[in-house]
């Protein structure tokens, strides 16, 4: 009998796959630290987006696989770049004028758009707190502003100061020409505006710790890089922070990968040992373009969970990490139902296969049962032939369908009876478009409906939609054009649930009346 840890050593879950890569890192010996550190990155400088989640998501995925193959205790961080200086404004965030002026500060020193929190970058790490937390990650937060003045950074920044040529040598080859000619590790943060300063550094002092550089103004300026009087570019920063926490593996998204060698290489200059990596594909609004914090672009996790269950998204971020996933609210409907399936199919398979199935990743091994005896794609049929306004209309038709069902018994299927009416009122029924049948379509809509009409037996979803098969089966050649057929002139959607089951939710008499009513044009007049 194979057991889990068995089981993960060769599983092809990417998420073993990662851990198994990470743990030959300690092959070894176990690391000197006493644990195995995970680290994830936001930048704050726009409100969290579907890609932070995806991070912390996939990252402890992978972090709950290596403690399956491995005794080595672990640790994730969350570290916020909130010392960075807002670059430009937000497209997304109200009082836009106030953030203008504010340009270059630091995102823990611009004030709060919204006026919830001492600044913008502190608004920014709550919420992105409050995802984390939704979700129930086990995760420590990390401030940048906090790790730079409370001295946490000093050693590696003295250490850079050290090694200050030899960063600038890698840094310096990745750069063009006219940037090379500015540019310098070192940020110093301006002591009388607080801004975070580009400016060209005249003279770095490894003895003193300090760097000298002049103002816009043209004033000389020598300041300590410690206490956080002066921070990193944000390349030299991702080595620097690796080195300085000991990060054993991080992942980034593909707009990162061509920095890896730099962030790498940095990380060793300063003593470090760089980490393992995971690059994963971006992900894409529904024209095609990169989600964006400063746009706002794509959809966000609180639109996602008005429409569908947390777990839905997190088996959505599990499939397929290295592949771009468009990320708009047509993708809710096929990751609720897919997520439920394999929820059913996990108590009889072998652990193998528990092992490669997302639902174990999804509830780091604690599967529960699912209660979804109805499809939510077929709720949302239900919910468009009906009218619904509210998930009690659902409930009626589902009680008769599943009597043993209810709201108690059944949450999950209640909280999606609920999904399903929002989603339906504000995506389906302001598309929902019906047309009248081809006279061929009419023919067997017409046998269909006489068929109902004498039905003598239970309202069993297979016997049903063999009628509905035998209807079109000499008719339409392919298939397929019949149940298109059917979608269209009864649901107004160019596609639907299996019918044989609608009809046995929706009601027989129920589907003969709507039937009626296509047939007569009166769907298209409604």
């Amino acid at each position: 009998m194979t057991n889990l840890r068995e089981a993960a050593m060769t599983s092809k879950a990417w998420p073993f796959e990662e851990a198994r890569r990470l743990l030959k890192r300690y092959d070894k010996a176990p690391p000197e630290k006493g644990h195995v550190l995970f680290e994830t990155g936001y930048g704050p400088s726009g409100l969290p987006h579907m890609g932070t989640f995806g991070e912390v998501l996939r990252t402890t995925m992978i972090r709950r696989a290596f403690e399956v193959i491995s005794d080595i205790p672990t640790r994730l961080i969350c570290f916020s770049d909130d010392m960075d200086g807002m670059r430009k404004v937000p497209g997304n965030v109200p009082q836009q004028e106030l953030l203008a002026e504010s340009l270059q500060m630091p995102l823990t020193a611009v004030p709060d758009p919204f006026g919830t929190h001492e600044s913008f970058g502190a608004h920014n790490n709550a919420m992105l707190r409050r995802f984390l937390d939704t979700f129930g990650f086990e995760y420590e937060f990390y401030s940048a502003t906090d790790f730079y003045k409370t001295g946490q950074f000093d050693e590696v920044l003295l250490r850079a100061c050290e090694k200050y040529d030899d960063i600038m040598k890698v840094m310096l080859k990745s750069l063009r020409e006219e940037r090379q000619q500015t540019y310098s590790i070192f940020l110093p943060i301006h002591p009388e505006t607080g801004r975070v300063l580009y400016v060209p550094i005249k003279h770095v002092d490894a003895k003193e710790g300090t760097v000298t550089f002049d103002d816009e103004q043209g004033r000389e300026w020598t300041l300590p890089v410690t206490g956080g009087q002066v921070k990193l570019q944000w390349k030299p920063d991702f080595g620097a922070r690796w080195a300085a926490l000991g990060v054993d593996f991080e992942m980034y998204g593909k707009d990162h990968s061509t920095n890896t060698p730099i962030y790498d290489r940095i990380c060793e200059i300063l003593g470090g040992k760089k980490p393992e990596h995971f690059t994963y594909e971006l992900f894409l609004d529904d024209k095609g373009e990169k989600i964006s914090k400063s746009k706002g672009n794509g959809l966000s996790i609180d639109e996602w969970l008005t429409y569908a269950s947390t777990e839905s998204l997190s088996y959505f971020m599990y499939q397929k990490p290295k592949t771009a996933k468009r990320l708009f609210f047509d993708v809710i409907p096929r990751a609720m139902d897919e997520y439920h399936q394999q929820l059913r199919a996990y108590p009889d398979q072998d652990v193998d296969k528990q092992a490669a199935n997302p639902v174990w990743h999804i509830h780091e091994g604690h599967v529960p049962e699912s209660k979804m005896v109805v499809p939510f794609s077929m709720l949302l049929n239900l919910a468009s032939v009906s009218g619904a306004e509210d998930k009690g209309t659902l409930w009626g038709f589902i009680k008769r369908y599943a009597p043993e069902a209810g709201p108690e018994t059944h949450p999950d299927l209640d909280a999606a009876a609920g999904y399903a009416v929002r989603y339906y009122n504000d995506f389906v029924k302001p598309e929902k478009t019906y047309r009248a049948p081809t006279e061929l379509e009419r023919e067997a809509l017409t046998e269909l409906r006489e068929g109902l009409a004498n039905w003598q037996g239970p309202a069993d979803a297979e016997e049903l939609q063999s009628l509905v098969f035998a209807c079109g089966r000499e008719r339409f050649d392919p298939l397929r054009d019949w149940f298109k057929a059917l979608y269209e002139v009864l649901l107004g959607a160019s596609q639907g649930p299996r019918f044989g089951g609608f009809i046995a939710l929706y009601g027989i008499e129920e589907t003969v009346a709507l039937i009626d009513k296509g047939l007569a044009g009166e769907l298209q007049a409604e």
